[in-house]
């Protein structure tokens, strides 16, 4: 039987290619859950956003989140919907859309 090969998103690509230029710390939750373990960490560092949390639940998982200006979110809600937060918008690479725009206007 064959496989379908799974689409994957633009969007969340270009989501996950700005996610890679943030600092990102790894962490173990030991006695509590993920996110709490994440939220603990943040605080006991100081860590400033923008900045990834990867959170060792076990040796087979591992969640991800995304700490931002507005708080504590998913990393896949945050690569699907990157365009929503501030701190990533000067991450971003320019769209051809948006270079053709600067240089056109530049010529004037």
């Amino acid at each position: 039987m064959a496989r379908r090969r799974k689409r994957k998103s633009r969007r969340r690509q270009e989501g996950r290619r700005i996610l890679e230029q943030v600092p990102q710390f790894s962490i173990e939750s030991g006695e509590d859950k993920p996110v709490t373990a994440a939220r603990k960490y943040i605080l006991s560092e100081g860590i400033t956003p923008p900045a990834l949390l990867l959170v060792k639940r076990n040796e087979h998982t591992t969640d991800r989140y995304f700490w931002a200006e507005k708080g504590l979110f998913g990393a896949q809600y945050v690569e699907e919907n990157h365009f929503l937060f501030p701190s990533l918008r000067s991450l971003e690479p320019e769209t051809e859309s948006q270079q053709l725009v600067t240089v056109g206007s530049s010529t004037y």
